[in-house]
């Protein structure tokens, strides 16, 4: 028999994408899956019920009764796993560290589970990462945000009524988000100027079109992402960064470290040091944010300054994100499907580093020591 590959309609408020797009479906249809789909789950992302030609539709109860495998965006609320099958698999987004009672319930049910956010960013695994996928819509739609919350044309035009400068734009982090910022902030007509503590994000911000901003605090760490600054470092940082942000008619701010509080870059003096009208808008916002005024889900003025703390942005583009996180899934799960059957195989490294739960237990290291107290 086929393994049933199953996908819900999202139930965290505000989500709007959906797991697998029609296209996917299909893909997986040819693989000797059998696809089934929740009624309705597209809808939210403009994938109506009968473009998913090549899948089973099914209510809720029976979706999650029939499941051997279960795709997903957000993590599930703990009476959704419990609606699984024991031993089923589940796959999706699942931020283990802000969401220890899931772990739990995954945990008591035998649930074999992967964490599209743990899959390692090596070279071989790029078209499975979904962390980047997600983050190429975050960087875009936030230079979007900006220049419509702005009191300022983003390009410089030349009228009747006399020439208005462009706006100037400077993006902190220089990550997938940050450079998707630069590029659409330039694409709109800015003066674009950007800063990342990786010193090797140079020559990509520089490729853009925009300026590098060398402040002289570097801190490189491992698999692409920045380590931790020290209090000297950040202390340094901002006193180089206040001055370039003074001159800003619009901040976008990116920095995110994994599992950990976003580091806090922009004090409430430094936003008391911008111009009047100037926008900062926080995509660290999910993470606790950049800026010290930011309200996660909020748009505040402090003074004459807007601070925009955005959530759950690529769920604001849903089809194009459902349809790239959709090839994630399907480039993840492509090599453990055997003639119709899962077969994962855990000397892969992709397999074994993105596995959260197995056989009733934690086996992501950090997450086990989190939420046990014990890494061994």
């Amino acid at each position: 028999m086929p393994v049933r590959l199953s996908v819900p309609r999202e139930s965290a408020s505000g989500e709007r994408r959906v797991a697998l797009d029609p296209s996917t479906v299909s893909r997986f249809s040819q693989m000797g899956v059998s696809v089934q789909v929740e009624k309705s789950a597209g809808d939210a992302a403009r994938f109506p019920d009968g473009a998913y030609g090549d899948a089973q539709l099914l209510d809720t109860a029976e979706l999650y009764r029939q499941t051997d495998i279960m795709v997903r965006v957000a993590p599930p609320t703990v009476e959704e796993i419990g609606s699984l099958p024991e031993g089923a698999t589940l796959v999706g987004f699942f931020h283990a560290h802000r969401t220890p009672e899931v772990v739990a319930a995954l945990k008591e049910r035998r649930i074999l589970s992967f964490a599209m956010e743990l899959i390692p960013r090596i070279s071989r695994a790029q078209s499975m990462d979904a962390l980047s996928s997600q983050a190429a819509v975050a960087g875009y739609k936030a230079a979007l945000m900006g220049a419509d919350l702005s009191c300022r044309f983003f390009p410089m035009l030349t009228t009747a009524a006399g020439t208005i400068r462009p706006s100037k734009v400077i993006v902190i982090g220089a990550g997938v988000a940050g450079l998707q910022a630069i590029a659409t902030a330039r694409r709109l007509g800015a003066m674009v100027e950007a800063y990342d503590v990786r010193s090797a994000t140079k020559e990509q911000v520089e490729s853009l079109g925009a300026k590098f901003l060398d402040l002289g605090v570097k801190a490189e760490g491992e698999g692409g992402y920045a380590r931790e600054l020290t209090e000297d470092e950040k202390r340094r940082q901002q006193e180089a960064l206040a001055g370039f942000i003074a001159k800003a008619d619009v901040l976008i701010t990116t920095a995110a470290i994994p599992g950990r509080p976003a580091p806090q870059l922009v004090p409430a003096a430094m936003v008391e040091g911008m111009k009047a009208g100037a926008v900062i808008v926080d995509l660290a916002a999910e993470g606790g944010g950049n800026c010290e005024l930011t309200r996660p889900g909020e748009t505040v003025e402090h003074g004459s300054v807007i601070v925009h703390g955005p959530l759950n942005i690529p769920s604001q583009v849903a089809l194009h994100a459902s349809e790239m996180y959709a090839k994630n899934l399907l480039n993840f799960l492509t090599p453990t499907l055997k003639d119709g059957e899962f077969a994962p195989d855990w000397d892969d490294e992709v397999i074994a580093k993105s596995c959260l739960t197995r056989d009733g237990g934690i086996v992501h290291g950090p997450t086990r020591e989190a939420i046990e107290g014990d890494a061994s």
